[in-house]
């Protein structure tokens, strides 16, 4: 496993207090408190490459510590454990992670790792932005809270492709040829990969349940048309981000929720306006009915897509039941 990832050139300490090392990953790859339970030796080492957005990071203290957080903000890391174990004590459970052995840590989720004398990781972090642009760029659903990973260990042989593409990753930093447009570019496909091959909360399916979700969302607002309806409240029911919201309707219905869900209501008062078995007595009541309390702009509104005021539409419904 020492031919993955960082080499030697991306070396910042090598045979250098633990303390020194921690110092710094506090500083580029996430906030936590280092424990050690013996006298500590000069042995930790680290290897660090900032590639893009990512901060990649290659590290071993040289004894037996315990890494505590409350949690990492806006971050995951991506750990790989590439000698020793790691032990991940978690809400109720106890992970004992070998070498060969891949964890996703999500933000704010509490920290608790103990490394064994000869253990070494190599740790991807990754800002949330990152992951969320990879969700729009490809059309997934986030939902309403955080992208969240399944707290699962991989064997390395499951994710193989992206270790390959990680190793490239740290080539091409290392070489000093890559320009920082390549760099952003395997940022985009990293992202990808990672939400392509981990388990997460989010939903990645095909465009045609895509479509079923749009229609579930259309039939909710046929059914509560006269409700204060709104983009947040579409949001809670179909358990999606407001982003992926707004993406269905952009490419369902080439406009935004709040200008769908008016036109509908807009729909509704012009359908009843016009039907002849219905009494009704004034605009007015059928305007606050669906909502509309600004009467005079639900009137420009009204005449805009219909070409009528809906006074207008009234008086055609009278005559036509005549």
């Amino acid at each position: 496993m020492n031919r993955l990832f960082l080499n030697d050139s991306s070396r910042i300490f090598s045979g250098a207090n633990p303390f020194e090392v921690s110092d710094f990953v506090n500083r580029h790859v996430g906030s936590h408190e280092l424990r050690m339970s013996r006298h500590h030796d000069s042995s930790a080492s680290l290897q660090h490459r900032k590639v893009g957005a990512l901060n990649l990071c290659r590290l071993s203290y040289g004894t037996q510590a315990r890494i505590v957080s409350e949690g990492l903000p806006d971050i995951y890391h991506v750990q790989f454990i590439l000698r020793g174990h790691c032990r991940y004590e978690l809400w109720r459970d106890s992970l004992s992670l070998p070498a060969g052995h891949v964890l996703v840590i999500n933000p704010d989720d509490p920290v608790d790792l103990t490394y064994s004398e000869d253990c070494e990781k190599f740790i991807v972090k990754i800002p949330t932005g990152m992951l969320n642009d990879a969700c729009e760029e490809h059309r997934w659903f986030k939902p309403n809270e955080r992208i969240k990973f399944n707290q699962v260990p991989y064997k390395f042989a499951e994710l193989d492709s992206l270790i390959q593409l990680l190793t490239i990753v740290c080539q091409e930093a290392e070489s000093g040829l890559a320009t920082p447009q390549m760099l952003q570019h395997y940022n985009r496909v990293v992202s990808g990969k990672l939400m392509t091959m981990l388990k997460h909360n989010v939903c990645m399916e095909t465009p045609a349940a895509h479509s079923v979700c749009f229609d579930r969302l259309v039939q909710y607002i046929d059914e509560r048309i006269k409700d204060n309806l709104t983009a947040e409240s579409l949001a809670a029911y179909s358990r999606m981000s407001l982003r992926s919201l707004y993406l269905l309707f952009e490419r369902h219905a080439r406009t935004t929720p709040k200008n769908y869900i008016r036109q509908k209501k807009l729909e509704r008062v012009h359908s009843t306006l016009m039907d002849t078995t219905q009494n009704i007595h004034n605009v007015t009541a059928i305007a606050l009915d669906y909502g509309f309390t600004h009467l005079g702009r639900f009137s420009e509104l009204y005449k805009s897509t219909f070409g009528m005021l809906p006074s207008e539409s009234l008086r055609r419904h009278r005559g036509g039941a005549e």
